[in-house]
C-alpha cells in the first residue's frame, strides 16, 4: 500500500511552509541589525571592545551629588579643586549639563533673588517684552520692607522690557509685583514656579514668594539653581537680560535714569573684578539667605554655570571671588574629571505618545500581507534580505508546482 499525500494537503502543506518562510526569513535575517549594542557580546559591550572598529561604551558613573562635602573624579594631572567657604556650590557644563565638581550640591537652603532666575523662566514666556501695561496701585501692594526696588511707580504706563531690565538688572521686587499681577496673581505665580520647577527637575525648590524675599520653608538648592541658569540660556530674552550690564528705566515726565546690573562679576564694581567672558546670570542676598550667585561664563567655545551660596568667610563680595574661583577650575578642569552627576539626571521624561491608530482590514475578497512582510517593507531590509526572501518564495512555488503535477500523474492509492 503507497501512503502518501493528497494534493489538497501537499499544497496547503507548502503554502504553509512558503508563508512561515516568508514571515519569519526578513525577522531572521534583520535581527542582528538590531540587536542591543551594550548587550554581552554585542557591538560596543565590554567583550567586544578590542573589536576592530567597535568603539568602547562605558557604564555612566553613579551620582555623587546627594553626598556631603566636596565631590570630584579627578583624573592624573587634573588642577585641585579650590578651598572655598561657601555652604554649597557646584561647577557644571552648560551644553552637556554634566557636573564637574560640586559640594552639599543638594543642601536647601534660602535662595534670596537667585530665585528670580526661575520666576523668569516661568514668566517670560507669556509676558515677551513688547507689551505696554499702566501700574495700578493694587499691583505694587505686599512688598517686602528692605526690598530691593527699581522704582516701579503707581500710574505709570511701561513696557515689560522695562519690567524685565528692572528684574534682572536692579533685582527690582516691585518689578516681579507688576508681572506677577499680569500672570495670574502672586499665589498663582508661585504655584507655576513650583511647577516649572519639578518639570526641570528641580526636587529642592520651594515656592512661597516669587521675588524671593525670605519666607519660612522658601528655599531651593546650589543643584537647583544651575538647572536654573542652564535653562535660562536657552531663552533669548533670558540670555539678553540676564547679560546686560546698564540701561535706561523710564522716570517722571517722560525722563529716564540710569540703572546698573548687581552683579559685580559682570560689571566690575565696587572694585571686583569683572570675569572675562561672564554672561552674566543672577545675584541675591537677604540676610537669611547671605550672598547667593548663579553665573555663566564662556571660554574656547565652552560654557560654565556656577552656583555659589553663602560664603561664611571673605565679607560681601566673596561670593563674587569664590564664583571666580570655581569658574577657572572649571575651565582648566575640562577633559581632566569625569562627571559627578548631571542637572538633567532628574529631568521629568515625556510620557510615552498613543501609538499609530491600527490601519483597517483589507476588503472582503483581497489579498491580506502578512505582518512580518509588512514589517520589512516599511524597514526597508537591505539587498540581501530582499534576496533571501524572493528565493524562498520562488522555491516554495516551484515546489508546489511539482507536488500538483505529480499529483495528477500518480494513480490513486486507494
Amino acid at each position: 500500500m503507497t501512503i502518501g499525500f493528497s494534493s489538497r494537503a501537499a499544497v496547503a502543506a507548502c503554502a504553509f511552509c512558503v508563508a512561515g518562510a516568508l514571515a519569519l526569513g526578513p525577522v531572521a535575517v534583520a535581527a542582528p541589525a538590531g540587536a542591543d549594542p551594550g548587550a554581552p557580546g554585542g557591538p560596543g559591550s565590554p567583550s567586544s571592545a578590542g573589536s576592530v572598529g567597535r568603539p568602547r561604551v562605558t557604564t555612566p558613573l553613579p551620582s555623587l551629588l546627594y553626598r556631603s562635602g566636596t565631590q570630584v573624579r579627578p583624573h592624573r594631572g587634573a588642577p585641585e579643586v579650590p578651598d572655598v567657604s561657601a555652604l554649597s556650590w557646584l561647577v557644571a557644563d552648560a551644553r552637556t549639563g554634566e557636573v564637574l565638581a560640586a559640594s552639599n550640591a543638594h543642601r536647601r537652603l534660602p535662595p534670596a533673588s537667585t530665585l528670580k532666575t526661575l520666576f523668569a523662566l516661568t514668566v517670560l514666556p507669556v509676558l515677551p517684552g513688547g507689551i505696554r501695561h499702566r501700574v495700578s496701585e493694587e499691583e505694587l501692594m505686599g512688598i517686602g520692607p528692605g526690598s530691593s526696588l527699581v522704582g516701579v511707580a503707581e500710574g505709570h504706563t511701561y513696557q515689560l522690557a522695562d519690567l524685565w531690565r528692572g528684574v534682572f538688572l536692579n533685582s527690582g521686587n516691585d518689578a516681579v509685583h507688576v508681572l506677577a499681577a499680569l500672570s495670574g496673581g502672586w499665589r498663582t505665580t508661585a504655584v507655576r514656579m513650583q511647577a516649572k520647577a519639578r518639570s526641570l527637575g528641580a526636587r529642592d525648590t520651594h515656592v512661597l514668594s516669587p521675588d524671593g524675599y525670605d519666607a519660612p520653608g522658601q528655599v531651593s538648592s546650589a543643584y537647583d539653581l544651575a538647572v536654573f541658569g542652564r535653562a535660562g540660556l536657552r531663552n533669548a530674552d533670558f540670555a539678553r537680560y540676564c547679560g546686560t550690564a546698564e540701561a535706561s528705566f523710564p522716570g517722571d515726565e517722560g525722563r529716564s535714569y540710569e540703572i546698573a546690573n548687581t552683579n559685580r562679576l559682570l560689571t566690575g564694581a565696587n572694585g571686583v573684578e569683572p570675569y572675562p567672558g561672564l554672561i552674566g546670570i543672577k545675584n541675591g542676598y537677604t540676610s537669611n539667605a547671605g550672598n547667593t550667585l548663579v553665573a555663566a561664563a564662556r571660554r574656547g567655545g565652552r560654557t560654565l554655570v556656577v552656583t555659589v551660596m553663602n560664603p561664611q568667610a571673605g565679607g560681601g563680595f566673596a561670593v563674587y571671588e569664590e564664583a571666580r574661583e570655581l569658574l577657572d577650575w572649571g575651565f582648566a578642569a575640562a577633559g581632566r574629571v569625569d562627571a559627578v552627576g548631571s542637572l538633567d539626571a532628574l529631568r521629568a521624561r515625556p510620557r510615552p505618545q498613543p501609538g499609530p491608530v491600527p490601519a483597517p482590514g483589507p476588503a472582503p475578497g483581497s489579498a491580506s500581507v502578512p505582518v512580518a512582510a509588512a514589517t520589512a517593507v516599511d524597514d526597508a531590509p537591505g539587498w540581501p534580505e530582499a534576496a533571501l526572501v524572493t528565493g524562498v518564495a520562488a522555491l516554495g512555488g516551484a515546489a508546489v508546482a511539482l507536488v500538483l503535477r505529480l499529483a495528477r500523474r500518480r494513480p490513486s492509492g486507494r
